[in-house]
């Protein structure tokens, strides 16, 4: 039951527009009230414009913000007296729409306006909303849609039935509104909910009153339900979270390689209550397959989900049936476009399920990236609300095919694709990189996710790595990197960190062996330990990583790429440090190896060979400074000099430098590249590759 969270104080002194965007704030706080960038608000205030005259003007949200985040700059100004003419207009097209109403903008740099607009402009009152409702569309989705309805609200609801919005919706509603002077609000069946009123906290006080009103006539009905809301969680149940958890993490990466045939997708896992209820409930599968429970959830979840049986055992044989299901669901969806597409010209969408459910263990929802994914995560729950509170009174109705692909592929959401920036060069990838708190492994992250790269940061230091983590969600938004502790000495800190990479983006595409030490000290004083040390983290930890690495990447089947960041001295001696030397060139060698097997999988292998990399370093803040100081008889703080002075070009070498070659290999400019190097040294004559 939603509650209301309008607040006098907070509410007072603000302008139409501002209160606009605090009673928006309020309606999407609570999503069974307005979905993730669902639904629309508007006010209509008396203005001045720019050489002085007063004119009313329509403030409506801009087309693709989330009421959520709303402020007074993410609504479009419109000149009122020039759209209420329309109603008088008999038909107009989305395109002549769209074009009317762009030279009707009363300020110019604001987003564009919703396809709602008119919609709002035809409303006979000051301050409108428009939502979708888990409750309203339960009762607009059953299939005795306005009966239902009308039980609940009487003559206070002006009914009308569902056609795509645009020019002929707005005007039905406004005809029918000027008709009925006596109703309170509008049900859109198959869609959403229209309230209003002269005031803003009356206008949000008559729609949380409107969807209370709905949820109490629903709660009292109970026909079927999916028993979705346990009082509270077991002990056992606690145990059963966790062994779904790793089963997803299984089979994780071989369902993002099974819908990652035309694009690169990044996945999410949920499990809550809710949809455990659901994909348990015995008429999961079929109910499923009706179609989207709100127009507005079709662009993110499709028109239906891949629906999956498991027996919850066999995790191979749930592994065959997502890989025969998403294959059965590409070819299904071609049919299904193909079947209801009208233009030669439209260009079909990816054919893989952006929701699947899987009987026993829970929901997977992809998209281009994580943000996408999880507006996909977040819709299903609604649509699981809807279907749920229909089936206590009814049975659940969505559009049909047609009307589905209608909004799928309405020309103004296709037109609205164009507008998008283009993907990044890295965008849907996955990396995990090793020892990325600090140094080099911290440039490295960082340059991979500006290129649209989903980061994974490994490192001993788990602070540290949750920082760096945290720099990049600040910079490039939510769910765009995760810290995890790892030891790369331990089997099961390296296994973990796949996993991990698995529950949080469903794989990897890029992994970056960087974790290190560095030890310098003459032969003679160089102790078992020590050179124990060195080739425990920097070749069995190299081999430790690549090997998990490979067993990911094949079980996705999409090749992938390593990229081992080893040293100059992979191939020139270094005086007193020959453990460090050696062990940094079994990581080259290696790389050289695994780049032979790899091949057939398309899994590319290349390495960057840095050298003097002072800035930032964990290890050149340690004793190895000064270790390499005494073998040049120089000190520490002579360093940077001393390195600058004997490479060719002159220059000092940067963790970003490092990043950047790092980034070549990781990106598809080097996709007929493998068991290369680059070195990144500033020219050192005895690194040059012979």
């Amino acid at each position: 039951m939603p509650k209301n969270l309008w607040n006098d104080a907070d509410a007072n002194g603000l302008s139409e527009l501002n209160i606009l965007a605090y009673r928006s704030r309020l309606l999407a706080a609570d999503r069974s009230v307005c979905n993730i960038y669902g639904g629309n608000t508007s006010v209509k205030s008396l203005e001045r414009d720019h050489v002085g005259r007063d004119m009313r003007v329509l403030w409506v949200k801009g087309s693709g913000n989330d009421l959520a985040a709303a402020t007074s700059k993410d609504f479009a100004g419109l000149r009122l007296e020039e759209m209420t003419p329309l109603m008088q207009r008999a038909d107009m097209s989305d395109e002549e729409m769209v074009a009317y109403l762009s030279r009707c903008i009363f300020e110019p740099n604001r987003p564009r306006q919703s396809i709602e607009t008119l919609l709002h402009a035809f409303t006979p009152a000051t301050h409108v909303d428009h939502t979708h409702p888990d409750a309203i569309i339960a009762l607009a989705c059953a299939k005795r849609g306005i009966e239902a309805a009308r039980e609940v609200f009487g003559d206070d609801m002006v009914w009308v039935d569902y056609i795509r919005p645009g020019f002929l919706l707005s005007k039905q509603i406004g005809e029918l509104l000027r008709a009925n002077p006596q109703a309170k609000l509008v049900v859109m069946g198959k869609h959403g909910l229209i309230t209003w009123a002269e005031d803003a906290r009356s206008c949000y006080n008559a729609t949380i009153a409107t969807i209370q009103r709905a949820e109490t006539a629903l709660s009292e009905a109970n026909k079927r339900s999916f028993g979705i809301l346990p009082a509270s969680r077991t002990v056992e149940q606690d145990t059963t979270n966790a062994q779904r958890a790793a089963v997803a993490a299984q089979v994780l990466p071989t369902l993002r390689g099974a819908i990652s045939n035309s694009r690169k997708n990044v996945l999410v896992f949920d499990d809550a209550d809710d949809v455990l209820g659901f994909v348990n409930h015995p008429e999961a599968a079929e109910l499923s397959q009706e179609g989207a429970a709100c127009p507005d959830h079709l662009v993110h979840t499709k028109r239906v989900p891949l629906f999956v049986d498991w027996d919850g055992v066999n995790v191979d044989a749930l592994k065959t049936s997502l890989r025969d299901g998403v294959k059965r669901y590409q070819d299904e969806y071609v049919a299904y476009f193909k079947r209801n597409v009208a233009d030669d010209a439209t260009k079909m969408y990816d054919s893989s399920p952006r929701v699947i459910l899987v009987r026993g263990l829970g929901m997977f929802n992809s998209g281009k990236d994580a943000q996408a994914a999880d507006v996909s995560r977040q819709l299903y729950h609604r649509a699981i609300a809807v279907m749920d509170l229909c089936q206590r009174i009814d049975d659940f109705a969505s559009l049909t095919e047609q009307e589905s692909f209608n909004i799928e592929y309405w020309p103004l959401e296709l037109y609205k694709l164009t507008l998008r920036p283009p993907d990044r060069e890295l965008a849907g990838r996955v990396a995990l990189v090793t020892g990325a708190a600090s140094g080099i492994g911290r440039a490295i992250a960082h340059r991979l996710a500006s290129e649209g790269a989903h980061v994974v940061i490994a490192d001993l230091n788990a602070d540290g790595a949750n920082s760096v983590a945290a720099e990049i969600v600040k910079t490039h938004g939510a769910n765009r990197a995760v810290g995890i502790a790892c030891n790369v000495m331990k089997e099961d800190d390296i296994v973990a960190a796949f996993q991990s990479a698995a529950r949080a983006y469903g794989g990897v595409d890029i992994v970056v062996n960087n974790a290190g030490i560095a030890t310098s000290n003459p032969i003679e004083n160089t102790t078992l330990a020590e050179w124990q040390k060195n080739m425990d983290i920097l070749a069995t930890g190299y081999f430790l990583v690549a090997r998990e690495a490979f067993r990911q990447l094949k079980q996705q089947a999409r090749g992938g790429s390593l990229i081992f960041i080893c040293s100059k001295n992979s191939v020139a001696a270094g005086k007193n440090a020959s453990a460090y030397s050696a062990a940094k060139a079994a990581e080259l060698h290696l790389a050289r190896c695994l780049a032979e097997e790899g091949g057939a999988h398309g899994i590319r292998v290349n390495s960057v060979l840095p050298d003097a990399v002072l800035q930032g370093s964990a290890i050149w803040n340690s004793s190895w400074r000064e270790q390499r100081a005494a073998s040049y008889g120089i000190k520490p703080e002579e360093l940077d000099e001393f390195y600058r002075a004997r490479t060719t070009l002159k220059v000092n070498v940067f963790p970003d430098d490092i990043a950047e070659a790092t980034l070549f290999f990781a990106s598809d400019r080097a996709l007929k590249t493998t068991g290369a190097m680059i070195t990144v040294d500033g020219g050192v004559a005895a690194a040059y590759a012979r």
